[in-house]
C-alpha cells in the first residue's frame, strides 16, 4: 500500500438492540455513526453484530461500515469490513476495504485500516492504500 491517511474519529450516535442474553453473554445489534476529522474528513454508517463474552473485557464483533467523505482530498465513499474482538481487555482487529466497493474519485481502493485508542478515549484511524 503506497498511499496513507490518518484522522481522528468521534461516535456520534450509538444504538445497541440485545436479541440474545443467557449465562452471562450477550449478543447484539449495534448501529453507529461516525465524524472523521483529519486526512480523512466526513461521516459514517456502520452496521455490527457483536458478542460480549461472561468476562469483563471479552467481547468480539463483525460488520460492514461506509465512510463518505474524503481521503487525501479525493471525495468518494467506500466500505469498509471489521473484524475484532477483546480478551479480557486486550483488542485486536482486522478492517479492510470491501472489494470494489469505493466510489467517485476513490474508485479501485483497496487497503487496510487500523484504530487505536488514546489514553483519553479518543480514537484514531489510519487508512493505508492504493487506488487502481
Amino acid at each position: 500500500m503506497n498511499k496513507h491517511a490518518i484522522g481522528a474519529f468521534e461516535i456520534e450516535n450509538w444504538e445497541e438492540e440485545t436479541y440474545d442474553e443467557r449465562d452471562g453473554v450477550k449478543l447484539s445489534r449495534t448501529r453507529l455513526t461516525k465524524t472523521f476529522h483529519g486526512d480523512i474528513e466526513g461521516e459514517s454508517v456502520a452496521e455490527l453484530l457483536m458478542a460480549y463474552g461472561s468476562e469483563e473485557g471479552s467481547a468480539a464483533y463483525v460488520g460492514f461500515e461506509r465512510i463518505t467523505g474524503s481521503v487525501n482530498g479525493q471525495t468518494g465513499s467506500f466500505v469498509l469490513h471489521h473484524n475484532a474482538t477483546g480478551f479480557r481487555g486486550e483488542r485486536s482487529g482486522a478492517w479492510s476495504v470491501a472489494p470494489d466497493s469505493a466510489t467517485g474519485e476513490l474508485r479501485g481502493m483497496r487497503g487496510e485500516a487500523s484504530i487505536s485508542v488514546g489514553p483519553d478515549g479518543g480514537h484514531t484511524f489510519t487508512l493505508d492504500y492504493d487506488l487502481e
